[in-house]
């Protein structure tokens, strides 16, 4: 039936029955696992004749609309011919914290279970049990009662009767979108050369449940030949759900600018963008305690009454939107653009919240997933990006600090501390005067003691709050969730600095995660203008052999551009060398084509001595410098002074893969010319030698994969602000005599090959 709502039995009795404040104040993903490894204790003492993991599905005509209900109940018990749905509940909270009765969402979800379980084998009566146990004691209290089909039945319709305005209200909208989906046209006059074979090679992948890596250049449109296709899989039934990933918030605007477009081409379509936590936190600190935030205080005792407002209302749920719906509702922001996710078309969001295990979004279930796009804009950035996800570092400093601080306060914590100290002492001793080492294999005592301080804090924080124990109490948690991932992809290494030593646990080929991130999604389009080399991309984000490859020629005239080398080493040990060359040829540039110039150097140390130098010897020009740590405000000013038709020369000083070498958009006039500095080799270290020998070790090209490829693609990315559509032109000047040999020409479009050496 067209009018079919399907919804886990989960996601049901949460959104009717959820209820309290948010506390975040020692969760954690450790008690995901923690509930995983309970819940095969318990199974583990069911019977002979007892089921586990019951799959479980009902139709459910209410009103106008049909709810496929289904999830797996823990238990089916089969005792003296008593049948008893279990539902087992792990928790971190003492047990007295959930009453004698226990929760009505915990009931909820078992009465649900027992209610199809009983239809399906008409049953006239079955009891439901909850099993509860607290995860460090393993204290277990069972509650079980007996309900009548009849009770049950009414149960479930209350239920219904509850979620049905909810369920309506999105059912009438994904009806009106999936029609305005099939009659929207593309939202310009026409195609830009290329946009045409991106938008139907996204659609096509999205057809046939496929991966794409997609080097499409820079100005031909990427965002809009993306979405638009995967706006038109809705009105085919492709689709139920978009996510327009991004690394940056300026490419999160480019989203929200192209789905405005569409909306205005009268496409009914509802998107929300989620902004970080700390960015929209309403509160001085932000600490997620109902004791202290008013806006967690009672959040879930709110939220059903905001999400129906903001989505009966609003279609753009920005952050502007999600703030002021906040404050009417007093829910928390950052926690309701979360919650909104849910319910939207089309999630504009950072990579992290697909495809960090730690944050990304738990409720979206694989049957939801199955009907879900992944849009992976600025690919190139995922790389580095899934490395930090999937890494976790360990410092020996904090646990110095705690063991301080909990001197005659608390004799646990100090001596938990106390032995991880030791152990990090013990490791110094070991390795010597070594500053960077790696280990083997992750010590198992360390582990043990890490877990035991874990058990300790989580006590320790229910009672009362230190910053430093539960900054801490993060960091080993979050280092104890990376344990359970070690494999070949990882290296464990150490490095000293004074009496700290970091152990860091490094995902040092992030592929393998990646993939298993994505995987029950219907379709991923990676993208970027600098997706090159393509099989070096699809090999490190975690593709398959039978996924989808596209390189669009740009659709720009090599006459648009002038491409100059000019042959010197910007290496570190020439560089104050060749200083005084390259501020000449920054002022003899200018001089002889006037204009708007961005100028990027690989490190903000080497530009701020060729920023000093240029500013001496030619004081007279307008000249602006990309400051450390720039504030939104601050970006936004530098690229204001990037006006059209200036009669003065500008130039800006900038760092190569910066916030100014990727996703700025100053077209036409407000930018004349780019000049780059080096061919952005990252600085040689001890990770990067690690990720080079790695590859080596695969029978790959290891250098390439640490240094040549990423610096490239900084190249690549800064020299792309230039030409922005069919209109612009410019000049490229690329500093180093590196850019002359024939492996990084390789690396160039092909359009920056019919260059002139100067």
């Amino acid at each position: 039936m067209s009018n079919t709502i399907q919804i886990a039995v989960r996601t049901l009795v949460e959104h009717v029955y959820s209820s309290g404040s948010i506390d975040s104040r020692f969760r954690s993903q450790s008690t995901m696992l923690d509930g995983t490894r309970i819940h095969q204790e318990i199974q583990h003492t069911y019977q002979e004749g007892d089921q586990k993991e019951v799959y479980l599905r009902i139709d459910l005509p209410y009103k106008d609309l049909l709810f496929t209900v289904d999830g797996r109940c823990d238990g089916l018990l089969v005792r003296d011919g008593e049948i008893t749905i279990d539902e087992i509940k792990s928790t971190a909270q003492q047990l007295e914290s959930f009453g004698e009765d226990g929760l009505p969402v915990h009931w909820a979800q078992a009465k649900m279970y027992a209610f199809i379980y009983a239809k399906d084998h008409q049953l006239q009566g079955i009891y439901v049990q909850l099993t509860y146990v607290q995860v460090e004691s393993s204290e277990k209290r069972v509650l079980k009662k007996c309900f009548t089909i009849e009770e049950l039945e009414t149960f479930v319709n209350e239920v219904l009767e509850n979620y049905y305005h909810y369920a309506k209200l999105l059912y009438d909208h994904r009806k009106e979108r999936n029609e305005s989906s099939r009659a929207v046209g593309f939202p310009f006059e026409s195609y830009r050369e290329g946009q045409r074979k991106l938008a139907a090679g996204v659609y096509k992948t999205i057809s046939e449940e496929k991966s794409l890596f997609v080097k499409a250049p820079t100005g031909i449109g990427k965002t809009i030949s993306t979405l638009f296709p995967a706006i038109k899989a809705f009105g085919e039934g492709h689709l139920n759900r978009i996510f327009y990933l991004t690394a940056k918030t300026i490419t999160r605007s480019t989203a929200e600018e192209a789905v405005e477009k569409m909306r205005s081409c009268g496409l009914c379509v509802k998107s929300v963008t989620i902004t970080a936590k700390d960015k929209v936190c309403f509160k001085d600190e932000t600490k997620c305690q109902k004791d202290y935030c008013e806006f967690a205080d009672g959040y879930y005792d709110r939220i059903n009454g905001a999400i129906l407002d903001i989505v009966a209302n609003e279609s753009t749920m920005n952050r502007e939107t999600i703030e002021k719906y906040a404050r009417k509702h007093t829910v928390c922001p950052f926690e309701f653009s979360i919650d909104l996710a849910y319910a939207a078309d089309a999630v504009i969001c950072d990579y992290n919240y697909i495809f960090d295990p730690r944050v990304s979004l738990k409720h979206l279930f694989d049957e939801q997933k199955k009907s879900t796009l992944l849009l992976v804009d600025e690919a190139h950035n995922l790389v580095d990006r899934g490395r930090e996800m999937f890494s976790a570092p360990l410092n020996k400093d904090l646990f110095l600090q705690l063991k301080k601080e909990f001197k005659g306060v608390n004799k646990i914590i100090y001596e938990r501390a106390s032995k991880i100290n030791s152990w990090f002492i013990s490791l110094k001793k070991n390795v010597g005067e070594l500053n960077e080492f790696t280990i083997e294999h992750l010590d198992e005592e360390l582990v043990t003691l890490l877990t035991q301080f874990k058990e300790e804090a989580e006590s320790l924080l229910l009672q009362e709050t230190s910053a430093i124990l539960l900054d801490l109490y993060f960091q080993v948690n979050a280092f104890l969730k990376i344990v359970d991932l070690l494999d070949e992809h990882y290296v464990i290494y150490g490095e000293r600095n004074k009496n700290d030593i970091t152990l860091k646990l490094f995902c040092i080929d992030p592929s393998k995660l990646l993939h298993k991130m994505g995987k029950a999604f219907r379709s991923k389009i990676f993208f970027s203008a600098t997706l090159s080399p393509l099989p070096y991309y699809q090999d490190i984000l975690g593709g398959q052999t039978d996924d989808y490859l596209l390189s669009i020629p740009s659709p720009f005239k090599e006459e648009q551009t002038d491409i100059f080398i000019k042959p010197l080493s910007t290496r570190y040990r020439d560089r104050e060398k060749t200083q005084q060359k390259i501020v000449s040829m920054i002022h003899s540039l200018v001089q002889n084509r006037p204009g708007n110039y961005l100028i990027f150097f690989p490190s903000y140390k080497y530009l701020l001595a060729v920023y000093d130098q240029f500013i001496q010897d030619f004081p007279e020009l307008h000249t602006l410098l990309q400051g450390a740590g720039m504030s939104e405000e601050e970006k936004e000013a530098f690229l204001e002074e990037f006006k059209p038709n200036q009669t003065e020369t500008l130039i800006g000083f900038a760092v190569l893969g910066g916030v100014f070498s990727e996703g700025v958009d100053l077209k036409g006039d407000r930018l004349n010319g780019v000049v780059v500095i080096g061919v952005g080799l990252p600085q040689l270290c001890f990770e990067r030698n690690l990720i080079k020998d790695h590859f080596n070790m695969k029978e790959k090209n290891g250098y390439d994969y640490a240094y040549v490829f990423p610096g490239m693609n900084k190249v690549l990315q800064a020299g792309g602000r230039l030409i922005r559509s069919e209109e612009d032109h410019g000049t490229i000047v690329l500093v180093d005599d590196r850019f002359l040999q024939r492996h990084y020409q390789e690396l160039m479009p092909q359009e920056w090959r019919n260059f002139r050496v100067i």
